[in-house]
């Protein structure tokens, strides 16, 4: 009469593979191997022992790839005189196969997942950071100075970790903390008195005596490294702030302002400002796109040892997406009008990414880690999200300054001309009252934030 037992755990369906039940359990007419086989660490592993008759089955679930190769070749390996040389080598061939070909699916089915996480993350900041932007003001320089915090602490954690710190001396922690809390005020800074040369300047002194006064043997390495923290994480970053908030100028050829709702700001709140961040913005994602998309494609070239997976052939790509979208939202948004201007204004938008990505990646290079941090699910964290974005806010802001692209290329007829003058002077009015608010708001911010740093630098 046939008799079965089963022993599993899961649900999975099987297959079946004949075997002696000698090789898998103990019998006092047949002697054991003399090593027991015990597994590195617990798996959950469906095992189905069938007794039918003179014959035994052992069943696996088809999940289980790894171990399903270690018991075939446990058994191969167990009794090789039962099984024969040559079937023994055929099974062990059948379980690395399986295994194989379960690994390559998991591995798809975990890169899919990560790109669906990336995607739909990516798809929330950018919405998130689209409505920032165009809001400005304190809710652009908030989000800014948040973003320069955690931006901060992952760059004051990487010159910590054991890669750089095996050839250099790191700064104390509480200079990092220091550090990183000037770096989040200065984009405050920025918008309360529109520039921040002596705040950089002072912190920097501050810090320096913080340092050259500690107990010990001070070290030079702390020093450069602090400095390159308040200019890469703190100074650079806040050029946005002056771009976004900075150039008030109105955008007046800009024919999505004209049909602006006045409850959310009307024309003027089209400044050049507000359309040079979005146009900055957008060809550095687009470069990023392109680059990504023309390195899987073409790409065969590498282009620096700093970042392997970078090639020639994504980074022309990129250069040519990034100038393309430069071009084309120039016409959407009547600004700059010359179009020798919108397509220098694109290649200045790509090297101030390309190298930003390349800095941030010789700074992880040196640390030995792959991401910055782990805040954002699939991309990483701020730091690898943002380093493109690190230098180009200072090069879009002095490319604006500097030439003559607002005010002398935007032919002004005489009825834009008056409605710019009663548009400044309504701004100066305005912003007589904000001034008024904010230096309250900031008295009592503040104090507030007083009480909660000293705890922070404290512990």
């Amino acid at each position: 009469m046939a008799t079965t037992s089963y022993s599993g755990i899961g649900r999975y369906n099987y297959e079946l593979l004949p075997l002696s039940l000698c090789s898998i359990t103990s019998c006092p007419c047949h002697s054991s191997p003399s090593k027991a086989l015990v597994p590195a660490r617990p798996r959950v592993v469906k095992l189905n022992f069938v007794f039918d008759g003179r014959k035994s089955v052992l069943r696996l679930g088809r999940d289980g790839g790894l171990a399903r190769r270690r018991v075939i070749t446990a058994v191969a390996r167990v009794e090789p005189e039962q099984l024969g040389e040559e079937n023994a080598n055929q099974e062990v061939n059948k379980g690395d196969k399986l295994s194989e070909n379960e690994d390559l699916l998991s591995e798809q089915q975990q890169k899919a997942s990560q790109l669906r996480k990336r995607i739909v993350f990516g798809l929330g900041i950018g919405v998130s950071v689209g409505g920032v932007v165009l809001a400005g003001g304190w809710v652009f320089t908030a989000f800014m100075a948040a973003a320069v915090f955690v931006g901060a602490r992952e760059y004051f954690d990487l010159v910590r970790s054991r890669g750089i710190t095996a050839g250099m001396t790191p700064p104390p922690r509480y200079v990092s903390r220091v550090c990183s809390i000037i770096c989040a005020v200065m984009p405050i800074i920025t918008l309360y008195f529109g520039q921040i040369d002596v705040s950089v300047t002072f912190a920097a002194f501050v810090v320096a005596m913080a340092l050259l006064l500690q107990r010990g043997n001070p070290r030079f390495a702390q020093l450069s490294s602090t400095m390159f923290g308040l200019f890469y994480c703190g100074y650079l970053p806040s050029f946005w702030v002056k771009l976004r908030c900075g150039l008030a100028a109105p955008a007046l050829n800009t024919r999505i302002g004209a049909s602006w709702p006045i409850l959310l700001g009307g024309q003027a709140h089209w400044t050049i400002g507000l359309v040079a961040c979005l146009i900055s913005i957008s060809s550095i994602i687009a470069a990023d796109t392109y680059a990504f998309l023309g390195g899987k494609t073409f790409g065969r070239t590498p282009l620096t040892s700093i970042s392997p997976k970078k090639t020639w052939e994504g980074t022309i790509t990129g250069l040519g997406g990034c100038v393309a979208t430069s071009i084309i939202l120039s016409k959407i948004f009547c600004w700059p009008t010359s179009l020798i201007s919108a397509i220098a204004f694109g290649v200045l938008n790509f090297f101030g990414s390309i190298f930003g990505d390349l800095t941030e990646s010789m700074i992880k290079r040196d640390a030995g880690v792959k991401d910055s941090g782990s805040l954002i699910p699939g991309h990483g964290g701020i730091l690898d999200r943002v380093d493109s974005y690190i230098f180009t806010g200072a090069l879009a802001y002095s490319f604006v300054k500097i030439l003559p692209l607002y005010g002398a290329n935007q032919s002004l007829t005489l009825g834009q001309r008056i409605h710019s003058d009663l548009y400044m002077k309504s701004l100066l009015a305005v912003n007589t009252l904000v001034f008024l608010n904010t230096t309250f708001i900031y008295l009592w911010a503040s104090c507030i934030v007083s009480l909660a740093v000293i705890p922070y630098i404290a512990g």
